[in-house]
């Protein structure tokens, strides 16, 4: 398989390394030794699959139930697959897949504001007026190789975080409707093949020429995406963006809703070579009236995540897929007047699975009503460690931004959560 740039150890980083008086071994300081073989690994998974469930979706009605606090709430929490770890009925089908996976209970964030929680979450760093972060996504499609025709990375039912200096490159490629062919990729009603190509390759003149006049960055980032949409719309590999009549039987068992379409979408495209897939699903700021908003979430998202989970383990991808279930918080323990939980960013929880992930594992956990966490802070910057990590790309890497600004990929101090790791 194709691996991630950078994940090894080479002889100019060993050469580059060897200096200093520090006792060394084969020349290089023991200290940056050290460092190194921290980062320095194949990789463990190829593919990521996120599912970023926007609003904040409650730790205690999902992943952390606590049973028999004023805190609990309507859910009484289920037995999983793995004996010790319980999870809230409304999510049977994923409580069965716990042996494939890990919970990380103590996710500890600084921001209470969608958006800059949001941020947090996707791109490790705070919002700053005078840079763009990249997210995760973009980060990924940027350091690992192409595996196939299509892009690297995709964003499914919802807008992803830009590339940011990264370029536009490594954008998101977006899918409204799963199972939807892109109106986008086609020649218009009346155009033919040919007279579509002539356009093309006119279009491709004109801009090549603006191009050489003016040198904006801005129009080569316009070129790019042009001529990445025109090699998408001549491959073959676009056919794996249909939902087929053979999938029918499948969307049985993940559900016969958008979601579950986006779900077995991501399985299909990182079955083909897509490094990123996010499958969004918005609805979780449940200010008031949650329980039944849960329970709806809960019909929707359970059979689809479980079902991949189990389908990828079947197919023997779940090794090289790592899943993610995040949100950008968690939502406060005490129920309001309203019937629902609002804001709360100190402690909530992550599902992951797969990827070189430990299946059973339980990670940190939070106080008796899930307000702090109880042990084992866990960093938003240090999940995007723990994913670089499993991918085998170096967390610490150093770019350039187009202003000549050095920037970390993930914020400087991040740590991977070696616990979930085999």
């Amino acid at each position: 398989m194709s691996a991630c740039r950078d994940y090894y150890l080479t002889r100019r980083k060993m050469l580059a390394a060897a200096t200093g008086t520090t006792a060394a071994v084969l020349g290089m300081p023991l200290q940056r030794l050290f460092a190194e073989y921290g980062k320095a690994h194949a990789p463990m998974a190829d593919h990521v699959i996120l599912f970023w469930l926007g609003g904040g979706m409650s730790h205690i009605d999902s992943w952390d139930p606590k049973p028999g606090r004023p805190t609990a709430g309507d859910f009484s929490p289920i037995k999983t697959s793995v004996d010790g770890i319980e999870i809230a009925e409304v999510f049977p089908k994923v409580a069965s897949q716990m042996k494939h996976s890990a919970l990380v209970r103590s996710v500890a964030g600084t921001n209470g504001d969608h958006g800059r929680a949001t941020y947090e979450l996707q791109t490790s760093y705070g919002q700053n007026p005078n840079i763009v972060h990249p997210g995760i996504g973009s980060i990924i499609a940027h350091e690992c190789e192409p595996l196939g025709a299509l892009p690297s990375y995709i964003s499914i039912g919802g807008m992803a975080p830009r590339a940011g200096y990264l370029g536009q490159k490594v954008e998101a490629y977006y899918v409204g409707q799963p199972g939807e062919r892109d109106p986008y990729l086609a020649f218009p009603e009346g155009i033919t093949k040919v007279q579509g190509n002539r356009r093309l390759d006119l279009l491709a003149k004109m801009n090549g020429k603006m191009s050489r006049d003016l040198s904006s960055r801005e129009l080569k980032a316009t070129e790019t995406a042009l001529e990445d949409a025109v090699a998408l719309m001549r491959s073959p590999a676009l056919k794996a963006f249909d939902l087929t009549d053979d999938d029918d039987r499948a969307l049985a068992r993940y559900g016969e809703t958008e979601f579950g379409r986006a779900t077995l979408l991501a399985n299909k495209l990182t079955s083909t070579g897509v490094r990123f897939v996010q499958v969004n699903r918005g609805g979780f700021d449940n200010h008031s009236d949650i329980f039944t908003a849960m329970r709806g979430h809960g019909a929707v998202m359970d059979p689809a995540i479980g079902t991949l989970i189990e389908d990828l383990a079947a197919d023997g991808r779940l090794d090289r897929t790592l899943v993610m279930v995040l949100s950008e918080f968690g939502r406060t323990p005490r129920v309001n007047d309203g019937g629902g939980r609002d804001h709360h960013a100190r402690c909530f929880s992550c599902l992951m699975a797969g990827g070189g992930i430990k299946g059973g594992t339980l990670v940190g956990a939070s106080d008796e009503d899930g307000i702090l966490p109880a042990e084992r802070p866990v960093a938003p910057q240090d999940l995007h460690a723990t994913v670089c990590h499993a991918l085998g790309i170096d967390y610490t890497k150093t770019m350039t931004t187009p202003l000549g600004r050095p920037m970390e990929l993930v914020k400087k101090g991040a740590q991977p959560v070696s616990e979930l790791f085999v």
